[in-house]
């Protein structure tokens, strides 16, 4: 038997196939004597908070979709100025900055219209709809990144034993409110960084920008009170140095969705052993689990039942190995295979 996991009631369930969301007002499932009792953890207060599963078409980027164009519309008027400064100063800090800033604002831009087609219905042609484009766009953001970053260090050093006259004034006060638009920004998508990949994205590169606002402001105050002009192009480098590490923190964390890697938070042999404490359950094999997009990960299994729980039928058992999944690992969408310890010899002797 092959079911998609639903969300887990205590009362009779359905077995309609479909995926589930579970929210912060269900009920706890009552759990059979001997089910090991779920792994504490700091951020669980008894419910889940987030719905994940294909029903609702909801994805953890399109949940924060609101934070992401008021941090748009911050970042986009700051590109502005900074531009606008670095052509009155003549600095390649504030304008690698600026250059930074774009770069954030189109990444967010490509992650709200990923958002958008993310919840696009799923179809007969693509039974996951559409939730794989926001971990494309973060890709695509990954690498402007890295490009952008080259760009940046190339340029500097390019300028590096040149006289440029650089005008500390200007320069000083387009770097100090791009680093309060920085900070107002990552306060606004704190809460959501570590759900998506997009909003982490966003997050890590206006992260980025706040301390190459700080790198420019030290290189200004440098300039204003020395009037060493090298300080501009060893501030621009040092941005340059700070963007790279976190285009490779979000390109490895999107290689490993692509990859369809175990998610980060799930150790399959902890999810064996709360299987496998269900009774009736003998075997668990065949385990898979892996991230269709950001907050909806995936899990599928073979699962061999005792003669006597066949027999009764397996409708209990499986409502409670869901359940398990559900309220234990947060996994939305799990598949099922329920089957007898003879069909599972025989599933071996197949494959051997």
């Amino acid at each position: 038997m092959t079911s998609p996991s639903k969300a887990p009631t205590p009362t009779a369930p359905s077995h309609q196939g479909h995926g589930h969301g579970h929210g912060g007002h269900h009920h706890r499932w009552a759990f059979s004597a001997g089910h090991r009792a779920p792994r504490a953890k700091a951020d669980d207060h008894g419910h889940h908070g987030h719905s994940h599963g294909l029903g609702d078409h909801s994805t953890a980027t399109g949940r924060h979709r609101k934070k992401l164009i008021i941090v748009l519309c911050i970042t986009a008027s700051i590109f502005l100025m900074q531009v606008v400064g670095a052509m009155i100063s003549n600095s390649l800090a504030l304008l690698a900055d600026a250059g930074h800033m774009l770069t954030d604002a189109t990444g967010v831009f490509i992650a709200l219209i990923a958002s958008v087609i993310a919840t696009r219905p799923a179809s007969a042609k693509r039974t996951f709809g559409y939730q794989r484009v926001e971990v494309l766009a973060a890709l695509l953001n990954g690498v402007a990144i890295a490009a952008i970053a080259v760009l940046i260090f190339v340029e500097a050093v390019q300028r590096l034993g040149t006289d440029v006259e650089v005008e500390s004034g200007p320069m000083l006060f387009a770097a100090i409110a791009g680093a309060v638009a920085n900070l107002v920004s990552l306060l606004i998508l704190q809460s959501g960084q570590k759900e998506s990949l997009n909003v982490r994205g966003a997050y890590l590169e206006v992260l980025g920008d706040l301390l190459g606002s700080v790198a420019v402001i030290i290189a200004g105050i440098i300039i204003w009170l020395t009037g060493w002009m090298l300080a501009d192009q060893i501030a621009s480098i040092a941005i340059a140095l700070l963007i790279l590490p976190r285009a490779w923190s979000l390109l490895k964390d999107v290689l490993n969705v692509l990859m369809e890697a175990t998610p980060k938070d799930m150790d399959l042999e902890e999810t064996r052993a709360h299987l496998l404490s269900v009774p009736g359950v003998q075997d668990v094999h065949d385990m898979h689990a892996w991230t269709i997009t950001s907050g909806v990960p995936v899990f599928s299994a073979h699962v061999v039942v005792d003669d006597g729980t066949i027999a009764d039928g397996s409708h209990a058992i499986l409502d409670e190995l869901l359940a398990c999944l559900g309220e234990h690992f947060d996994t939305g969408h799990s598949t099922l295979q329920i089957e007898s310890r003879d069909h599972a010899s025989h599933e071996q002797e197949v494959h051997a």
